[in-house]
């Protein structure tokens, strides 16, 4: 059993109530929202909304499992909904499929992330599932990312057919293992800065890992590791001098974006910075190649995956 309420830092996963009806109906009533997900009709109607929230009860005709609202807990307001639909294999193992869903507005906030991540230690050690598994429409690339920051892994392919949309779709089947999941539980969070150094002509500098360091010969925003009791621009500051002997001060460097991102042995967490102002001919202090290049060329260069979704960012603020 899950026990509910489940609460994260911004949200609360809750069983719904027939007050939340309305919220359902206006949140569902949007095609970009639905178009994704396999079974929720368009137009949802109020008579809609009601079966979801008997059924999400235990009460009533659809098989929807251990079904959940996503409430912001700073307003109280209905952003979404989360799940999870177990099953026995014929091996003695259980797995659930899992699927979520969040109003419009609310996309680009971290969310679903959030929600997935609250979820999971119900599944894995409430459950007592062994795997997690989902399948994603292979165009919906924003819930692909939301499960592969949960450590979900890609596993293949498949035809699946909606039937609230009357067609099929190439679907990428998405799973964690329980074992894996607990080992990730444990991972520790490494904090790095990086810059993204602008020219005259807005093109950016960056830098190619080393022979003899992980992920050699990828190319990467100029940065590093932030000591214990050291403020990010400080770091930034200092490993700016030594790996490119240049200086700069923190007047001129502009927060701008984050990644963060799970690799196999710690879990990234990386701010970004904009700086445009310097002092110093930017050279590799440590055997590292440097190229200035165009934001649009930063796509067809091979970077580390921490690295690949600010460039997008990057991209759309020039």
């Amino acid at each position: 059993m899950i026990a509910t309420p489940v609460d994260s830092d911004r949200l609360s996963l809750r069983l719904p109530t027939s007050a939340d009806a309305a919220d359902l109906v206006r949140l569902l009533n949007d095609h970009a929202v639905v178009k994704f997900l396999s079974n929720v009709p368009s137009p949802y109607r109020d008579r809609d909304a009601i079966d979801f929230i008997t059924s999400a009860l235990g009460h009533g005709p659809l098989p929807v499992g251990c079904a959940l609202l996503v409430e912001d807990r700073s307003t109280n307001a209905v952003v979404g909904a989360i799940g999870v639909r177990a099953h026995d294999l014929p091996d003695g193992k259980r797995i659930g499929e899992i699927g979520y869903w969040l109003g419009r507005s609310y996309w680009g906030m971290g969310y679903a992330t959030e929600a997935v991540a609250a979820l999971l230690p119900q599944c894995f050690a409430g459950l007592g599932l062994d795997r997690m598994t989902a399948s994603v429409d292979a165009e919906n690339t924003a819930s692909l990312r939301v499960l592969e920051k949960n450590g979900f892994q890609p596993v293949g392919l498949v035809d699946q057919w909606l039937p609230a949309r009357g067609h099929g779709k190439k679907s990428v089947v998405m799973t964690l293992e329980a074992d894996r999941w607990r080992a990730q539980a444990t991972l520790p969070t490494v904090l790095v800065v990086a810059v993204a150094l602008l020219d005259g002509d807005d093109r950016v500098l960056i830098a190619q890992r080393p022979q003899g360091k992980s992920m050699a010969g990828l190319w990467e925003f100029p940065g590093g590791k932030v000591a214990a009791g050291e403020a990010p621009e400080d770091a930034l500051i200092r490993e700016l001098r030594e790996e490119l002997g240049i200086d700069t001060e923190e007047s001129c460097l502009a927060p701008f974006c984050f990644a963060s991102h799970r690799y196999e042995a710690f879990h990234l967490l990386m701010p970004l910075y904009i700086c445009r102002v310097w002092s110093g001919q930017a050279h590799g202090r440590e055997g590292q190649s440097l190229r200035w290049v165009g934001v649009n060329e930063l796509t067809a260069i091979d970077m580390p995956p921490a690295d690949i979704p600010l460039v997008a960012m990057l991209r759309d603020y020039l």
